[in-house]
């Protein structure tokens, strides 16, 4: 199956290069391209891709604004973040408008069509144990995340409960399967039965939804 992607950066060259070695792999499609975060939520709401890599500082609306509208909307893509490493503040901020993940601009290309292929798949981007470093910063940041009481669990059953805690502490499917004496298929269905129930977009949300359930937390 092809993933259709929209390149969303001010830089010429940054699309330009993304495109040409995109072009050398059927499974990967580049749909539209756009220079500010207006055009990168107009494209999505005209041709619905599956893959948008946006990129956060662009003239007018930002990624941020930009993340949030088309992860608000109704369209299925999934927002893939270029930043680079002084940009943390900003990083937090494409997290909480549903970002499913972040790549350096820095990176390989082939590392970054790599990362389009985890997100388009419904994965997180970030290595797990970079995952709970980031998320753990995240919660824990002043006015990163409104004060409020802990999320309820109802709906899900003991196991599955079991399963988004450690998905929370970073774990990956085979860990997970390990840690349970249960087969990675068995986990890979676990979590995607949690995505489903709580309304999560990919495993990034899962790990915000584990600590704002408090069944991970800074101290674990």
């Amino acid at each position: 199956m092809t993933i259709r992607v929209v390149l969303a950066d001010d830089q010429p060259l940054v699309r330009s290069g993304l495109r040409m070695i995109m072009a050398d792999h059927p499974d990967l499609e580049v749909v539209g391209e756009a220079a500010t975060g207006i055009e990168a939520v107009q494209l999505v709401q005209d041709i619905s891709p599956d893959v948008v890599v946006m990129d956060i500082r662009m003239p007018g609306m930002d990624g941020i604004e930009a993340t949030r509208l088309i992860t608000a909307g109704p369209a299925t893509a999934r927002v893939l973040v270029l930043t680079t490493f002084d940009e943390d503040d900003l990083v937090y901020g494409a997290l909480r408008a549903g970002a499913s993940g972040f790549v350096v601009k820095d990176m390989a290309l082939n590392d970054i069509l790599a990362a389009i292929r985890v997100v388009a798949a419904g994965d997180a981007l970030i290595a797990p144990g970079v995952t709970r470093r980031l998320i753990a910063d995240f919660v824990g940041r002043p006015g990163a995340a409104p004060k409020r009481s802990p999320r309820p669990v109802e709906g899900i059953t003991e196991r599955e409960r079991e399963v988004l805690t450690l998905i929370g502490l970073g774990r990956t499917n085979s860990e997970i399967a390990d840690d349970l004496f249960i087969t990675v298929a068995t986990a890979k269905s676990h979590v995607s039965r949690l995505m489903a129930k709580l309304g999560a977009r990919d495993r990034v949300q899962l790990v915000i939804t584990a600590y704002e359930m408090e069944l991970v937390t800074l101290s674990h």
